[in-house]
């Protein structure tokens, strides 16, 4: 299909933080030649985000005017993002892909199925499902969606320790040991009335996650349903022989749902995709899977 665009798109949007200093700029020059010599016709549009929650609204604006294929030029936090852009536009034609352009990649490297513009000029979408979080504290509400995971306790810690380290494998796992050592359990109440400590709660659309963790072996993101991985309070040992364990071997099979429910009893920081966010005290939670919510290309 060389210099012949597949027509499912009217055109390709690009975004991506132009920041000198990150790879994602280069990497959208370097995908906007490749298009051009690829497929000629297509439409191209460059959109770089100016601040924190910008690639949210660029989406939403590109997902609005007809049906585009919305590229993130970006980790899994920019393409968090996006994917939340779009979901804003309820019915829209919009098609989303990402390239891999931060530090984990978790959700590119979990679903690749060949190169990005190869998928572009074979045109063959398909559609995954989201995950969507709900938290409402007293009379406040709000929700986000995400495409590979939602994690609290460890998960956000870990995140931010990688962040603030050295890069490297043998840094990286150094800052998680680290992290570990200063965890602290928290406490939730299920929608069954059980009440549970956790160092960790994941629910995983994919397997692998935090670049070298893999959680299941069964996680599938369009099955409508999501893995939930759950540690309870443990030595630092123990916690570090399961780190081990996730970077090596993984962590084998693991309970699947369509929703998960609980309340909890502390402030306790939580990560969808790449973003950090905090819940509430006394907050209400609702994880639940929108099948085929998303449609993606690559």
């Amino acid at each position: 299909m060389n210099g012949c665009f597949p027509g499912r798109f009217d055109r390709v949007v690009l975004i991506y933080n132009p920041d000198a200093s990150k790879v994602p700029r280069y990497l959208a020059e370097q995908l906007r030649e490749d298009l051009a010599l690829r497929l000629p016709d297509v439409p191209v549009q460059v959109r770089h985000t100016e601040s924190a929650g910008h690639a949210r609204e660029l989406a939403r604006a590109a997902a609005e005017d007809g049906g585009p294929l919305i590229v993130s030029v970006s980790g899994d936090g920019g393409f968090n993002e996006v994917v939340n852009g779009v979901m804003d536009v309820p019915g829209t034609g919009a098609v989303c892909a990402v390239m891999a352009g931060g530090n984990a990649n978790d959700h590119r490297r979990s679903t690749r199925r060949q190169g990005l513009i190869d998928a572009i000029a074979g045109g063959e979408v398909r559609r995954i499902d989201l995950l969507r979080l709900r938290v409402c504290t007293g009379p406040q509400e709000w929700s986000r969606y995400a495409h590979s995971y939602i994690g609290f306790g460890l998960t956000p810690l870990m995140a931010i320790g990688i962040e603030e380290g050295q890069k490297g494998v043998l840094k990286e796992l150094v800052s998680v040991a680290r992290t570990v050592a200063g965890l602290r359990p928290f406490e939730i109440t299920r929608d069954d009335g059980a009440r549970a400590r956790l160092d960790s709660l994941v629910l995983a659309n994919i397997q692998d996650i935090a670049k070298y963790g893999r959680l299941s072996e069964s996680g599938d993101p369009a099955d409508g349903k999501f893995e939930v991985v759950m540690l309870p309070p443990a030595s630092r040992w123990r916690m570090a022989l399961m780190t081990l364990r996730a970077v090596t071997v993984g962590l084998g099979e693991q309970p699947s749902v369509s929703r998960y429910e609980f309340s909890t009893t502390d402030s306790i920081p939580v990560q969808t995709d790449g973003e950090i966010m905090t819940v509430g005290a006394a907050s209400d939670v609702l994880v639940e899977s929108v099948p085929g919510a998303l449609a993606v290309i690559g």
